[in-house]
């Protein structure tokens, strides 16, 4: 039997990357303005400025943590660079063994040790051109298709997106499970009311009553504020487009996965396991959704949207799917791969999944996405607490 590869990068923990990234990471906000001078001034470098890093406790603190040290632990980075201011409360020295631990090149220093912001410029500036000069010389190998971690994501939704785009990335979904390869679906808050149908689909009933969990846990904790779900899902562009209630969003939602059965359900920014198809507890928010996908290792996240949307990832590349021809032609910069003919009957449902699948293999191989040409590294944390 022939087994599916493309050429990629190989990481000294044994994973594979597609993408050869030298992140800059950000402990705490007050780094950021540093860490996107290093950026501009070192190419094909990657900053990830956030508002997080002080003044979190208990798990908030940790879940700052964990996203940023799954980011720099996703295998399509292949050297990390950490700016720390030096109060936080995020540990540098502690996020840069985390991330070491994969093998790959990890070095920090801290603002107020170095002696303020210009300072800190120049000496991370050089330290982020060593570190490039070196993965630049990585040489490529084949990497089997099975290694593929691919996150499945929405946002920007409309009827097109449930009547089509979703279900063809869910055949697009089962391919690449039928290879061997990894999906994720997140989104808590947009299988409510489709839960139950979810809930069949899971591996055993362990993994039933985690899924059944999430969903009470995220309920629990909007009725704690006294708000509503509705206005903000269906966000007013999702009704404009013809979405009238969260059920009917998330039956469409749901069909994005395809049909195997759900392995686990895993927190947010979790390590995605290897090999079939997973539930990472996370909100609908897109950037915050995409991040912790990526923080959970996933190389590529195909987003389907049919009011269009610009957004990208930091670190894996966002493949932008949709089945709205009208926005297609106004957003054509922004689209990856357009699946309307499988509402004009000039695509049948298997079709319109080759195409997803060919683009993600495509991207995976090295083409570039619409996101990752025109610059978009969005990364956002998704918060549990509040600040202190």
């Amino acid at each position: 039997m022939t087994v599916k590869t493309f050429k990629g990068y190989a990481r000294e923990n044994g994973d594979f990357g597609i993408r050869n990234h030298l992140l800059i990471i950000p402990t705490v906000i007050c780094s950021n303005q540093v860490v996107n001078r290093i950026a501009q001034l070192v190419p094909d470098s990657v900053a990830i400025p956030h508002q997080h890093g002080c003044s979190q406790i208990g798990a908030d603190k940790d879940r700052t943590f964990d996203v940023l040290a799954g980011t720099g632990m996703n295998p399509n980075v292949g050297a990390v660079l950490i700016v720390s201011l030096g109060c936080e409360v995020v540990d540098p020295q502690q996020l840069a063994e985390t991330i070491r631990a994969t093998g790959k090149p990890v070095e920090f220093f801290d603002i107020q040790n170095v002696g303020g912001s210009v300072k800190a410029i120049q000496h991370g500036a050089e330290i982020a051109r060593r570190l490039r000069a070196e993965l630049d010389r990585t040489k490529m190998v084949d990497v089997p298709y099975s290694a593929l971690r691919v996150g499945v994501k929405c946002g920007g939704s409309d009827a097109t997106s449930g009547l089509a785009s979703n279900p063809a990335l869910g055949v697009a979904a089962d391919t690449v499970i039928g290879e061997g390869g990894s999906i994720v679906i997140g989104e808590t808050t947009e299988i409510i009311g489709a839960e139950h149908i979810l809930a069949e689909r899971c591996q055993d009933e362990n993994v039933s009553a985690k899924l059944y969990e999430i969903v009470h846990r995220f309920e629990r904790e909007v009725e704690k504020v006294g708000a509503d779900m509705r206005g903000g899902n269906p966000s007013p562009g999702n009704i404009a487009g013809g979405l009238s209630t969260i059920e009917e969003k998330s039956l469409g939602c749901i069909s994005k996965c395809g049909t195997a059965p759900i392995r686990a359900v895993i927190e947010y920014a979790e390590q995605i396991p290897n090999g079939g198809l997973y539930f990472m507890d996370s909100p609908g928010n897109d950037i915050e959704c995409v991040s912790g996908m990526a923080a959970g290792g996933a190389h590529i996240v195909c987003f389907t949207t049919g009011r269009g949307t610009p957004t990208g990832a930091a670190v894996s590349p966002v493949i932008k799917i949709t089945a709205n021809q009208r926005m297609y032609d106004r957003m054509s910069d922004n689209m990856d791969v357009n699946v309307s003919g499988l509402l004009t009957g000039e695509l049948d449902l298997a079709e319109a999944g080759a195409l997803i699948g060919n683009e993600i293999f495509e991207v995976a191989a090295g083409k570039l996405t619409k996101a990752e040409i025109l610059g978009h590294q969005e990364f956002s944390i998704n918060r549990i607490g509040p600040s202190l």
